[in-house]
């Protein structure tokens, strides 16, 4: 829990405000609500058609988003966040999946 013993917000709700403002540009932009990834931009060069897609993310390791985020990217703007921040925003898209599959689980049946 954040803050000690009387917490001003959950660890989910921390997690939850990182992954949709973590330094100016949501992460759900290019990874999606719950880290699915999805298309950025359709544009057309010499080649035809490309799609610029943002990663799924969701499968994705501790260590294996930490060493993502604080890496340099072409395309990813660089966040400076702490591994603790990291972990608050791993911690929330576990959370939202699990939430996500029970739900459609629910649907379906």
């Amino acid at each position: 829990m954040l803050w000690g013993g009387e917490d001003f917000i959950s660890d989910y709700e921390y997690g939850e405000m990182l992954y949709a403002n973590p330094r100016g540009v949501s992460c759900s932009q290019c990874h999606g609500k719950i880290g699915e990834g999805k298309t950025i931009v359709a544009y057309k060069d010499e080649n035809g058609k490309q799609l610029l897609k943002g990663s799924d993310i969701r499968k994705d390791s501790l260590s294996t988003m930490i060493k993502a985020v604080n890496s340099y990217h072409k395309i990813m703007p660089r966040y400076y966040l702490t591994d603790e921040e990291i972990k608050a925003i791993y911690d929330y898209l576990k959370i939202k999946n699990q939430t996500y599959l029970l739900k459609s689980e629910e649907k379906n049946n």
